[in-house]
Formats: structure tokens, C-alpha cells, sequence
């Protein structure tokens, strides 16, 4: 399943933001972990991939949002993984645990688009909307 038309970017003085949407909360979590992975680097490479379980805590949806992408965006900007795939398997407002599915960066095969340095809590928001989810996050490029 790809990530087409999941997200958009929206205007933001010096860094980098999308709006994510989803069916539903899970799907929501899952879109924007991959839209992240979709801003950093070019389509999928030969490699090996593994298989990461990854728990995170947050006070609020906002909260649990940013501590998701952080706990990602860690994979490349600490262990040098792109995410391929995400299988969100319990969520709360306060909780969530996800399968990831990873492969190991070869800078021969990936081409970097952008760097994403951190997640930030700036105009950052999530919630129901039209139907479905939509969560706004700011990144600093």
C-alpha cells in the first residue's frame, strides 16, 4: 500500500510541514511514519529488510504523535534505516505500538531527498476531520 496522496506539505517559514490523513487513528499513525521515510529518501532498494517492534508513550494524541516520529525518525538519523512498512498493532491516547518494517540505508541504491533533523511540537495537531484523521506536524529541516 503506498503512500500517494496521504499527505501534503504545507507552508512554513525555514522548516518542513505536512498535513497527514487517514481513515482512521491507526492509519493515521501508519501515513505519517511513512510520509517522513517518503520526504528523506528515493523509492526502495534491493536490501534486506527486518522486521522492529517499537512502543511509545505520550501524554495526548499531539504528544504520542511527535514521540512516534521522533522514536522514527531515530531509525535513520541514529541507526542509518528507512522505514518500509508499519503495522500499527495497539493504540491508545496514550500508547502505541507499531510493527516497522526497515531497510538498511546503501547510499549506491537510496538517494537522499531531504534531511529531517528533528520533529518539532510546533502548530502541531491531531484529530478527527471530514470523516476521518488528520494530524499537521512541523519538522526542522
Amino acid at each position: 500500500m503506498g503512500i500517494e496522496g496521504s499527505y501534503r506539505f504545507v507552508d512554513h517559514t525555514a522548516d518542513l510541514g505536512i498535513v497527514v490523513r487517514a481513515g482512521d487513528i491507526k492509519g493515521l499513525f501508519r501515513n505519517a511514519a511513512l510520509a517522513v521515510f517518503d520526504i528523506i529518501a528515493d523509492s526502495k532498494g534491493p536490501g534486506l529488510e527486518e522486521k522492529r517492534m517499537i512502543s511509545v508513550e505520550g501524554e495526548d494524541l499531539e504528544d504520542l504523535m511527535i514521540n512516534w516520529l521522533r522514536e522514527i525518525l531515530y531509525l535513520w538519523n541514529g541507526e542509518e534505516y528507512l522505514v518500509r512498512d508499519v503495522a500499527v498493532v495497539e493504540l491508545s491516547k496514550e500508547k502505541l505500538r507499531a510493527e516497522v518494517v526497515v531497510e538498511a540505508y546503501e547510499p549506491k541504491v537510496h538517494a537522499i531527498k531531504t534531511e529531517i533533523k528533528a520533529v518539532t511540537y510546533h502548530q502541531t495537531r491531531v484529530g478527527p476531520a471530514d470523516g476521518g484523521w488528520e494530524a499537521q506536524v512541523i519538522f526542522d529541516t
